[in-house]
């Protein structure tokens, strides 16, 4: 039986698409509900496209009540996955569901990670600091931002002509390629215990 994937997401939804359509074609797991904090965000407009249900929520049903949770208990979650997701997860989710939350990060944790480090804002500290490479870091998610463990990480070198942009598509490109995989091979494993 598939196991079944429900997706956050705050922003354009570029990995959430790619998700979606990798998984449509996996005999181990589907999407089966895209949530977002943001009414706007484009995620929700394309999970709608690939006809995946979508659902918009406040900070108030995600941190005050229990309206996220029964959200989840309702989709028949197995797991939860952060796709570009902004808000500090609630330990409310995560007692409910251990190891099952896993999140992506642009770049090589333990560096540049924490509060305010997400997208463009990583990409700009790796150039400003120099770095000969950066890449991507998949990690359960615990209750601080970035710090839960590590799942899996792979690197992408970088030259002194790169720029943010240059990085960031350095690490979409990582991203696309080893997010669904990762995911899927958590997935095979679970059945295998």
């Amino acid at each position: 039986m598939k196991k079944r994937i429900v997706i956050f997401a705050s922003g354009s939804g570029t990995n959430t698409q790619n998700l979606i359509k990798y998984f449509q074609q996996s005999k181990y797991g589907e999407i089966v509900l895209v949530l977002s904090n943001k009414k706007d965000a484009k995620v929700l407009e394309r999970a709608k496209k690939l006809n995946v249900n979508t659902l918009y929520f406040d900070k108030e049903a995600l941190f005050s009540s229990d309206g996220v949770l029964k959200s989840l208990h309702k989709a028949k979650a197995d797991y939860i996955i952060l796709a570009g997701f902004l808000l500090k997860f609630p330990t409310i989710i995560l007692d409910e569901f251990p190891n099952k939350v896993i999140n992506i990060h642009p770049a090589l944790l333990p560096k540049y990670g924490g509060k305010g480090m997400y997208g463009s804002y990583v990409h700009e500290a790796v150039v400003a600091n120099n770095e000969v490479e950066s890449g991507i870091t998949i990690h359960f998610v615990n209750e601080n931002y970035d710090e839960g463990a590590i799942i899996f990480q792979k690197s992408v070198k970088l030259s002194k002509k790169d720029t943010p942009d240059t990085v960031a598509k350095k690490i979409h490109t990582l991203e696309y390629d080893c997010f669904p995989k990762v995911i899927e091979d958590i997935i095979i494993s679970e059945n295998k215990a």
